[in-house]
C-alpha cells in the first residue's frame, strides 16, 4: 500500500513511535470555571439574537476569544503536544439548535486560528505542538431512530452529515489545523460521513492531514451506542487509514480499561489514543467529576505501563492539572508498538 505523504504534522508519526504523546483535557470543564453569563456568549455582535446562547461554547470564538486562548495555553503549559479546537459542536447540524447554522464555517476558521496561535507560541524545535481540529458527533444519529415507536425513523441522512462535516473540516483546514480528530463517536455511520468528507476535502485541496478516530463506549456492554463492539468499530473505520484510533468520554479510566486493551490488540498497525473522563459525574466536585489529577494519572499510567498507548489525554472533568499529572505518569513508559511494521509506512513518508 502506498505510504501516506502528510502535508501537515509530518513529524507526528515519529513522535508517536518515540514517546507517548499528550493530548489536552476538557474544554467545557474549564469554561465553566469562568462562570460566563448570557452576555458573555452574546457579546455585541449577537446581543439581539432571538434564542438564548449561554452554553453554546462555540460562540466564544467570537465573543470571548481571550478565555479560549487562556485555556489552550494552560494545557500547553501543562505539557500537551496536541490541543483540540473548540469546535465539538461547530457543525451546521449542531448549530441549528440555536438558529446559527450559517456561522459554522466561520466558527471553525476562528477556532483553528486561536489554537494555531497558541501552539505557535509554545512550539520549539524539539517540542512542536499540533492543532487537532475536532469534529464532534452532532446531536443527531444516522443509524438510530429518535422515535421508539418507529424503528425506521431517522432525523438526519448521510449526505447531510457529509456536507456538514465537509464544511467544518474546510474551516479547520483554513484556520491552520494540523490533524483532524473525529471524536466521541457513538454512531459509526456518523463517523463514516465524517471520514468521507475528510477524504473528499483532502482530495479537493491536495492537503493530507493525519486523522485520529476516537469512539465512545457508552456503558458496561462494551459497545458504542449504535451497537458495535470495539473490534467491530475498528474494522468499520480502518479504511480511513487513521494515524491513531482510540476511545474517549462516557467512561472513566477504570471502566474503560478492558475496551482500550481490546482496541490495542486488534488495531495492530496504527497508534492507539485514550482520553477518559475524570471518573464518574459528581456535582459536588469542582470539576463535576470524581477523580482528582493523581487518581486519573495513576490509572492512565497503568495503561501506558501495560503497553496500550501512544496518545494519552483527558475528556470530561479533566483540567490542566490532570494533563500535567498524566504527562508525568506516562513519561516513564515507552509507547505501544505492535508488530515489526508498526508505523513503517508513515515513518517512511515523513
Amino acid at each position: 500500500m502506498k505510504p501516506i505523504a502528510y502535508t501537515r504534522a509530518q513529524g507526528l508519526p515519529a513522535l508517536l513511535q518515540n514517546r507517548i504523546a499528550i493530548l489536552d483535557g476538557a474544554m467545557g470543564t474549564m469554561i465553566q470555571r469562568y462562570k460566563l453569563t448570557e452576555a458573555d456568549y452574546r457579546g455585541e455582535r449577537f446581543k439581539n439574537h432571538h434564542k438564548d446562547l449561554k452554553g453554546n461554547n462555540e460562540m466564544l470564538m467570537f465573543t470571548r476569544p481571550d478565555v479560549l486562548t487562556e485555556i489552550h495555553e494552560q494545557y500547553l503549559a501543562a505539557g500537551a503536544d496536541l490541543i483540540e479546537t473548540n469546535t465539538f459542536g461547530a457543525t451546521s447540524v449542531a448549530q441549528e439548535d440555536y438558529d446559527l447554522a450559517g456561522l459554522a464555517y466561520e466558527m471553525n476558521v476562528a477556532a483553528a486560528k486561536l489554537a494555531r496561535a497558541a501552539c505557535d507560541k509554545f512550539s520549539t524545535p524539539t517540542k512542536p505542538r499540533y492543532v487537532a481540529g475536532a469534529l464532534g458527533p452532532t446531536p443527531r444519529t444516522a443509524s438510530i431512530s429518535p422515535d421508539v415507536n418507529d424503528p425506521g425513523a431517522r432525523n438526519i441522512d448521510f449526505d447531510t452529515l457529509r456536507a456538514a462535516y465537509y464544511e467544518q473540516a474546510r474551516g479547520l483546514l483554513e484556520g491552520g489545523a494540523d490533524v483532524f480528530l473525529v471524536e466521541t463517536i457513538f454512531d459509526t455511520l456518523n463517523a463514516k460521513a465524517a471520514i468521507f468528507a475528510l477524504d473528499e476535502l483532502m482530495e479537493d485541496t491536495g492537503e493530507r492531514l493525519p486523522v485520529i478516530i476516537s469512539g465512545t463506549v457508552t456503558d458496561a456492554s462494551g459497545r458504542i451506542l449504535s451497537g458495535q463492539t470495539v473490534t467491530a468499530f475498528w474494522h468499520s473505520v480502518r479504511h480511513a487509514r487513521p494515524i491513531a484510533v482510540g476511545l474517549n468520554c462516557a467512561l472513566g479510566a477504570t471502566l474503560m480499561r478492558p475496551y482500550i486493551e481490546e482496541l490495542a490488540k486488534v488495531a495492530g498497525d496504527v497508534a492507539v489514543s485514550c482520553y477518559p473522563n475524570a471518573g464518574l459525574p459528581n456535582p459536588m466536585s469542582d470539576t463535576g467529576f470524581d477523580e482528582t489529577p493523581d487518581v486519573t494519572a495513576r490509572l492512565v499510567g497503568e495503561f501506558a505501563q501495560a503497553g496500550f498507548l501512544n496518545i494519552a489525554g483527558g475528556c470530561c472533568g479533566t483540567t490542566p492539572d490532570h494533563i500535567a499529572a498524566i504527562a508525568k505518569a506516562v513519561s516513564a513508559y515507552k509507547p505501544r508498538v505492535s508488530g515489526e511494521k508498526f508505523f513503517s509506512q508513515m515513518l517512511d513518508a515523513a
